[in-house]
C-alpha cells in the first residue's frame, strides 16, 4: 500500500514580484504546460491543502502528495494570519484545496499561479456530505478507486460506531442533545435526538433560555471555536467535539475520538 507523504509548508516570504516570477518563470528549454489530466494521467496529484481537514479529504479520495500550509498546532485555523503572499508552494501544486470561511483563500488563489486547480472544499462531517465531497474530489485526482475503497471501509466504521453509541444510550433511550452548528454530525452519529442549535456565535440569554428550557443531557461543543460553558446552570453535561484530524490526515479518527467523547459523556450523565 501506498504511503501517504504529508509535508507542513514552510512560511516562505513571498513578494509581489517574487509571486510573478513563480507563476510565469521559465526558459526555452521548459516542456510545454499541460492540463490537470495529462498530469494527474502520469502520476498522483501533487495536493496543496490549507488545513489538515482538507488534507483529510484529499487523503481519503486517494492523494498521496500532500502538503499542509496551516500548522496543526493552530487551534482555530481561520484564525491563522500569513506572511503576505507565503504560499509559495502552491506553486508547484496540481490542486490547491480551501475553505470559504478561511479568510486568506483569496491569498492562496493570488499565490495559485496558472498551473494549481483551485478547489473550494465542502467540510462538513456529515457522512453523506463527507462521502460525497471524497468522491468529487477523487474524480478531480483521477483516484476514483481509491476513493471508492475509502468510501466501504469508512461506511462500515461508521455503522459500527454508531451501533456502540446506540448500545451507550443512558436507560435505552436517545439522549437530548444541544449542538454547536459545526457538531450536528457527531450527534447524529449517536443517534442521539436533536433538540436545538447554537453559534457560531455565543449563545444569547434568550438562547440560553430556551435552549434550556428544552432541558437537553449534552451540549456538544465545537472545540476550534468553543465560547465557554454553553449553558451554565442547565445541568446538561458538555461534550468536546473536534473536527480536524491530527497530522495523519486521518479523517476516521474523528469519528472514533468523537464517539469515544460521547461514551464517556453518556455513561456519565
Amino acid at each position: 500500500m501506498a504511503r501517504t507523504r504529508v509535508r507542513i509548508a514552510s512560511l516562505l516570504a513571498l513578494s509581489a514580484p517574487l509571486a510573478v516570477l513563480l507563476t510565469g518563470c521559465g526558459d526555452d528549454n521548459d516542456p510545454p504546460a499541460r492540463d490537470d489530466e495529462d498530469r494527474t494521467a502520469e502520476r498522483k496529484p501533487v495536493v496543496v491543502v490549507t488545513t489538515t481537514w482538507e488534507g483529510a479529504f484529499a487523503k481519503a479520495a486517494g492523494a498521496e502528495d500532500i502538503e499542509v500550509i496551516v500548522p496543526q498546532s493552530v487551534h482555530h485555523a481561520p484564525d491563522y494570519d500569513p506572511k503576505p503572499s507565503d504560499l509559495a508552494a502552491v506553486a508547484k501544486a496540481d490542486f490547491v484545496l480551501y475553505a470559504p470561511f478561511e479568510p486568506y483563500a483569496e491569498k492562496i488563489k493570488e499565490a495559485a499561479g496558472s498551473k494549481a486547480k483551485l478547489v473550494q472544499v465542502n467540510l462538513d462531517n456529515d457522512p453523506e456530505k463527507a462521502g460525497a465531497e471524497v468522491a468529487r474530489l477523487a474524480a478531480l485526482f483521477g483516484t476514483e478507486d481509491a476513493g471508492k475503497k475509502w468510501k466501504s471501509g469508512f461506511d462500515g466504521e461508521y455503522a459500527r460506531l454508531n451501533g456502540e453509541l446506540k448500545a451507550a444510550w443512558p436507560g435505552g433511550q436517545s439522549p437530548a442533545v444541544v449542538s454547536q452548528v459545526f457538531t450536528a454530525w457527531s450527534a447524529k452519529l449517536a443517534g442521539a435526538n436533536s433538540v436545538g442549535t447554537y453559534g457560531p456565535e455565543a449563545v444569547t440569554p434568550a438562547q440560553l433560555a430556551e435552549l434550556s428550557a428544552k432541558k437537553p443531557a449534552l451540549v456538544l461543543d465545537n472545540a476550534h471555536m468553543s465560547t465557554g460553558t454553553v449553558l451554565p446552570g442547565s445541568g446538561a453535561r458538555q461534550v468536546r467535539i473536534v473536527n480536524y484530524p491530527g497530522e495523519d490526515l486521518d479523517l476516521l479518527s474523528v469519528y472514533r475520538n468523537a464517539a469515544a467523547e460521547l461514551k464517556k459523556a453518556m455513561a456519565g450523565s
